[in-house]
């Protein structure tokens, strides 16, 4: 359960880490940072896998978030590691086989509730089986597929972004209804 004390965590996971998790990390960033709330949301990403482990994202992922005016030459891909679990407080998978690798993995219920498909928060999405909303691995691709992956992820971030402001402000809530009661028993 997200605290006051700490910023809310989020983590997005594709399988290698240079191409879908870290323009959505980015993606993310920047928008929780137009709204205000940089200093409040920390994002990062992660692989289910070690394949490409401390290479710099995908050239064509980082032209199309170039195109949009976000940095990625600082990104480095790392494996998930599984004290994230704990240590996140919104978990995003890319596609149908990170969320299920995910749900496998969630070492409790409290992580496993978690876990959330990335797309699951784009409006047109609502209703929709886990199934339909996988964004495909543009790696396999050319530079439409990252521009269509720059489009599915688009969608879901104010979704994304409305859901961690909902979050932020019942924590908030939370934390003054408790100091309410500490200072009325003093």
């Amino acid at each position: 359960m997200y605290s006051t004390t700490s910023p809310y965590r989020i983590i997005t996971v594709c399988t290698g880490n240079i191409c879908r998790s870290p323009m959505a990390a980015l993606m993310l960033t920047e928008a929780f940072d137009a709204e205000g709330l940089g200093q409040l949301v920390a994002v990062d990403s992660a692989g289910t896998t070690g394949y490409e482990v401390g290479h710099p994202i995908d050239p064509r992922a980082a032209r199309v978030l170039t195109a949009q005016h976000i940095a990625s030459e600082d990104h480095v891909a790392r494996k998930w590691r599984h004290e994230w679990f704990a240590e996140r407080d919104l978990i995003l998978a890319l596609d149908v086989d990170h969320f299920g690798w995910l749900q496998e993995g969630a070492p409790d219920r409290a992580s496993l509730e978690k876990v959330r498909m990335f797309r699951s928060f784009d409006p047109r999405m609502e209703g929709r089986s886990s199934l339909d909303l996988g964004i495909e691995d543009p790696w396999y691709g050319g530079h439409t597929d990252f521009d269509n992956t720059w489009t599915l992820i688009k969608a879901a971030i104010p979704g994304i972004v409305e859901y961690v402001k909902a979050a932020i402000a019942s924590a908030e809530a939370a934390a003054d209804n408790d100091h309410q009661q500490v200072t009325s028993m003093t």
